[in-house]
Parts: structure tokens; C-alpha cells; sequence
């Protein structure tokens, strides 16, 4: 199978890796020289642009940062449906806002190409272990078309509905995310301050009532989960713009609908701080520092 890949950041990259794993022909682009060098020596092929990696394709699959980068990548004056085949198939792994991607399906349909928006869940672990769920907008013929290719991603396709309602249920996804992690960092932080063992609290939590994917796999405090960005310094994790990002594009649409998100605006306030304090591209468990003496 012949796979274009645009954008080979933290995520797209080790999705990309899993394909050539696979053994698929994978030609990627992204901006960063260092990320195309990486997939290079993997096995990969470098395109100078997101064009021609599509030319040389039969599906197109995006990895990237914001609505206006995919909305520039399909549509845009070198946009890859221009040079798309009728019957080729497209697959945005990107975390938008729906409107975006459901514009993009109509100017695909006329062209003859499926497409659709399938954001992930499991972050940079799940990326480079190939267990991901993804979260499907399509109709059914194209959700058939994508399973096999996102079985080399990842662990469980989820059909959510029509384009664009993979997109609603990541948003919601990741608004319980965020505050699941600010909510496991206070307690986290708490328990430091009255002097419980950290490694004891979080044993606790993770046999209780607390425990939740915030707690047991990328646990905020360092070194309770190995493989968390937090044992790493919270670098290479889902960055704390990103979190930022979503949280917004679940407020915004809720005010949309005029429905209340009360956690989500308060911890959509502490992402923004750490934002704030430069710390945009630490992983957005280090969310902790907030509640922690800084030195």
C-alpha cells in the first residue's frame, strides 16, 4: 500500500513508524528537517511537499497541529485533493473543530475521494506502541476502507458517526483529560504536602476509587509510571498547547450550544498559565508544577 504522511511531529512520526513496520510504502512530509530525518532512517521516503507525497499515493493520512494546517493541506493552493485520484481515501488523525474537516469531505466528494476524520486517543505511549483508538467520522463504506489501515496504528477503531463526529468525541475525550490531570496533580501534590509517600499514594489511587488513565499511565508525579513523560522531565508527551488547544475547542463549541463546561473553563485557566510561563511544549502533565514549589 502506497501511504502519504503529512506531518511527522511526536504523534505522526511513531504513526508513521508503525507503517513502515507493517511493511507499507510510506511517503512523509513534514516541516521539520530533523522529523524527516528520523523517518528517513526508518525506512521512509521524503516529499518536498505535502503534494507530491500524495501524487505518489493511493491514501493520505495527516497528523497535524491546528484546523488552519489541515484546512491549508487539503484545500489550499498545493492542497493534496488537486492532485488526488478519484477513489483515493483520506485520513485526518488531526484534533479540529468539526466544521473544518466536514468542509473538506464535500470538496473530496465532488472530486470522488472518501475521506475522513479520525483523532486519536493514548498520546505519544500509545502512538509508539501502536494502541491508539481511533475515533471515526465516516459512513460505513469508508469506515470499512480505514480499519485496516489504522490496525497498523493502533488497538480499537471506534465508529462515532457521520464526518466530523470523530471530532466531537475526541473533544469531549480530552476535556475529561484535562481535568482528570489537574485533578490527579492536586491530589498528587496534596498528598506530598501532608507528607504521604508518593509512590504509596499513587498505589492507592490506582487500586481505588481515584484511579483513572491520568493516575496509572501517565501519572504527573516523576517516576510512579516508567514510561510517562513525567519520568523524563514532561518532555516528549502531548505538549501543553495542545491540551490548551483542545480545551478551547471544547469550550468553544459548548458555548455554541450553550452548554455549560465549568471544570473545563477552570482548567482550561491553568493550562493557559502554563502557557503563560513558557512551559508550551512540556507534556501537559507537568500541569503538577502549579500546586508545587518552584525552585
Amino acid at each position: 500500500m502506497k501511504i502519504a504522511f503529512i506531518g511527522l511531529g511526536n504523534m505522526g512520526g511513531a504513526m508513521a513508524h508503525n507503517l513502515l513496520k507493517a511493511g507499507q510504502q510510506v511517503f512523509g512530509f513534514d516541516l521539520s528537517e530533523k522529523a524527516l530525518n528520523t523517518f528517513a532512517s526508518q525506512g521512509g521516503i521524503v516529499c518536498e511537499s505535502p503534494q507530491t507525497a500524495a501524487a505518489q499515493a493511493d491514501v493520505v493520512i495527516s497528523m497535524l497541529p491546528a484546523a488552519k494546517h489541515v484546512r491549508d493541506v487539503y484545500l489550499g493552493e498545493d492542497g493534496v485533493l488537486a492532485v488526488l485520484k478519484a477513489g483515493s481515501l483520506c485520513i485526518d488523525c488531526s484534533t479540529i473543530d468539526p466544521k473544518t474537516i466536514q468542509d473538506i469531505a464535500k470538496t473530496a466528494q465532488d472530486k470522488g475521494i472518501q475521506i475522513c476524520d479520525a483523532p486519536v486517543s493514548g498520546g505519544t505511549i500509545g502512538a509508539q506502541a501502536g494502541t491508539l483508538t481511533f475515533m471515526v467520522g465516516a459512513n460505513s463504506q469508508t469506515f470499512e476502507a480505514v480499519q485496516p489501515i489504522l490496525s497498523f496504528m493502533g488497538k480499537n477503531t471506534v465508529s462515532c458517526g457521520e464526518v466530523g463526529a470523530g471530532q466531537i468525541a475526541k473533544i469531549c475525550n480530552n476535556l475529561i483529560l484535562g481535568i482528570s490531570m489537574a485533578a490527579v496533580a492536586e491530589g498528587m501534590a496534596l498528598g506530598a504536602k501532608l507528607g504521604i509517600d508518593a509512590h504509596a499514594l499513587a498505589g492507592v489511587i490506582n487500586s481505588s476509587s481515584g484511579r483513572c488513565w491520568s493516575s496509572e499511565v501517565c501519572n504527573p508525579w516523576p517516576e510512579i509510571s516508567p514510561n510517562a513523560p513525567a519520568s523524563r522531565g514532561y518532555t516528549d508527551g502531548f505538549a501543553n498547547q495542545l491540551m490548551l488547544k483542545d480545551l478551547g475547542l471544547a469550550v468553544e463549541a459548548a458555548g455554541q450550544v450553550q452548554q455549560p463546561v465549568l471544570l473545563g473553563g477552570l482548567v482550561q485557566q491553568l493550562y493557559q498559565q502554563m502557557c503563560l510561563q513558557g512551559k508550551n511544549h512540556l507534556d501537559f502533565s507537568s500541569v503538577i508544577q502549579q500546586y508545587l514549589p518552584q525552585p
